[in-house]
């Protein structure tokens, strides 16, 4: 972080520097600490610049041997800056204090135009959330239009995306050997810009200037591209665009359990940077949570996992997550309880299905939507011994699951459920329902909400057995694409139904490639075939919300006026089962 610190190593020069918009933490669930420790494993001297700000923030640690990685770092700085109402954030969880404003919008295009300035010739590769998911021509919410990939808008030479580990050091392998940048082609997981084409045996999607102006070309595009993002049968993807051409080349071959092992075996503090004089939010909730897998084949349209982490799903071994155990085990802070072991969702682990291990993801099917399909392994046999394992641990109290489950596979084996429930909640669990409307659960590829009913009723019917109160807690999308006033007042009924109030709401945000997103700005479902209502006004958008939360006294305005738009004053009254009195209580009156 500093030339003291380099000098205190006995170096001249760094190998490699990566720019960050996060803070530097030095634990695995933080992108860009992780890569430099892979980076550092593989004997390279790495220099961490993190959240710079100005021009002599990025020439702080003198020019790289090889290159500039640059990250926004673990969320994409649009995302992170805005609401998905596009008002500015004041808190940002990944700074010191939690204090906004230390990251610029369009993170990874600034920080490249800024070394760029400093350093004329010296390699960018960028990667991470951010770059890895603008990889393509995109729709882009904030600016409300599409925009090229971000490699044709950013000076910066080649993309690692994904989980980018194995390409990155295959690139900076090659740099070292003396290749030039510009050279390097036909590497697995990263995207390169060119002027022309002389390879064979690629897909060609719609160019920027067809998917900047008609929709159909952009849903075409989306769904051939995402039909390329598997291993084993991906094949090369080709954009052109006005000054450039983008070229994907397939992702990396999945990880085996002994390179996973490896890469979350490396000497991490689990703390900030000892400069920071204020605490970094975000690593409160993940300090004493564990890592057991990558992958997701869940699916979900609104997700972007499968186009990040991939389908398959990739884990570490029981002997390699214990002993990370024992280290936490040891730390000073450590109070006894391992916060969570997951990954994007925390019932997958050691999951998967004959076919994707050899052949891929199937291409014409999901896994779980619209149920989980009969080849798909469901048993949580290896989770469940997993999670004992760990609570065998000395110094170990409690192990819980805080990342959330899916329900609906957690439905097909019993024996995990009477585990978690058991030994693995705190008092709450957290599920994703999303919604309750079939239009809506269907246009987010996730089961109908009966199925929702059945898991609630048989975790109750356990709970009961087990002589524990224990509580669910649902996680609801508004503004979904799918979801028209009527569907959510639906879910307001549910929740009212439900009898308790709804705290945990996510506004729908149409962040870049994910089906949803294509959904939200075509109207248009490219697997379906079919078009698809979006909720696009922001006073709609701000009506679903409110209508989920229709109990606080500050939505009554927009609930009323959902209400009586939709033609449903049954539901204004002092009824049993009206949502809102006839008139606004007296202690929230407006003033003036």
């Amino acid at each position: 972080m500093s030339r003291e610190e380099m000098k205190s190593r006995g170096w001249e020069q760094c190998d490699i520097i990566i720019v960050c918009g996060d803070a530097y933490v030095d634990h695995p669930s933080f992108g860009s600490a992780l890569i430099g420790r892979v980076l550092e494993d593989a004997g390279y001297k790495v220099g961490m610049i993190a959240q710079p700000i100005n021009k002599e923030d990025f020439s702080a640690l003198g020019e790289p041997g090889l290159c500039f990685c640059v990250s926004s770092g673990n969320v994409d700085s649009m995302v992170n800056n805005y609401t998905a109402n596009k008002r500015i954030r004041s808190e940002d969880d990944y700074s010191p204090g939690g204090r906004g404003g230390r990251r610029p919008d369009r993170a990874v295009i600034v920080y490249c135009n800024m070394i760029r300035e400093a350093y004329k010739d010296t390699p960018i590769i960028i990667g991470g959330i951010e770059a890895s998911l603008r990889r393509f021509a995109h729709y882009d919410y904030w600016d409300d239009k599409v925009r090229q990939s971000i490699l044709a808008d950013a000076p910066a030479d080649l993309i690692t995306y994904g989980m980018a580990e194995k390409p990155l050091l295959e690139v900076v392998g090659r740099l070292k050997k003396g290749e030039n940048i510009h050279d390097i082609r036909g590497v697995r997981g990263t995207v390169i810009k060119t002027k022309s084409l002389d390879m064979e045996g690629y897909v060609e999607i719609p160019d920027f200037k067809a998917v900047s102006t008609d929709k159909m070309a952009y849903a075409r595009a989306f769904k051939a591209y995402s039909d390329e993002q598997d291993p084993f049968h991906g094949r090369t993807v080709v954009q052109r665009h006005p000054k450039t051409i983008i070229v994907q080349y397939p992702p990396p071959m999945p990880m085996s359990t002994a390179e996973l092992d490896h890469i979350y075996e490396l000497p991490y503090t689990r703390r900030p940077h000892p400069s920071y004089k204020e605490e970094i939010p975000a690593l409160k909730t993940v300090m004493f949570s564990i890592t057991s897998h990558r992958g997701c084949f869940g699916g979900c349209s609104f997700c972007a996992i499968t186009n990040h982490q991939g389908r398959i799903v990739q884990s570490r071994s029981i002997e390699s997550i214990v002993n990370e155990a024992k280290k936490l085990a040891r730390m000073p802070e450590f109070k006894g309880t391992i916060t969570d072991i997951g990954g994007p969702t925390a019932n997958m682990y050691a999951m998967g299905c004959e076919k994707q291990s050899k052949v891929g993801a199937c291409r014409d099917k999901l896994c779980l939507y619209p149920s989980p399909c009969p080849s798909l392994k469901k048993d949580h046999g290896k989770l469940i011994e997993l999670l004992k394992a760990v609570q065998a641990v000395p110094g170990v109290k409690n192990v819980f699951i805080g990342s959330g489950i899916r329900y609906d596979l957690a439905m097909q084996d019993e024996g995990y459920l009477y585990q978690i429930c058991k030994n693995n909640i705190s008092g709450q669990l957290k599920v994703a329902p999303e919604h309750v409307s079939r239009e809506v659960t269907d246009a987010m590829c996730k089961p109908s909400i009966e199925t929702y009913k059945k898991f609630v009723a048989r975790y109750k019917e356990i709970n009961k057995e087990l002589g524990k109160e224990q509580y669910i807690i649902p996680y609801f999308i508004s503004g979904h694409p799918g979801c028209t006033l009527k569907d959510a007042i639906e879910l307001a009924e549910f929740v009212r139904d439900m009898g308790y109030y709804v705290e945990q709401v996510q506004d729908f945000t149409p962040t870049p490639s994910t089906l949803s997103t294509c959904i939200y700005y075509t109207g248009f479902n490219p697997y379906t075939g079919k078009t698809v209502y979006v909720p696009r006004s922001m006073e709609e958008r701000r009506m679903q919300r409110a209508l989920l939360q229709y109990k606080n006294p500050e939505n009554y305005d927009l609930v009323k006026k959902a209400l009586i738009k939709a033609g449903r004053k049954d539901l204004i009254g002092y009824g049993p089962k009206c949502l809102i009195p006839p008139s606004r209580p007296y202690h929230h009156k407006k003033k003036g």
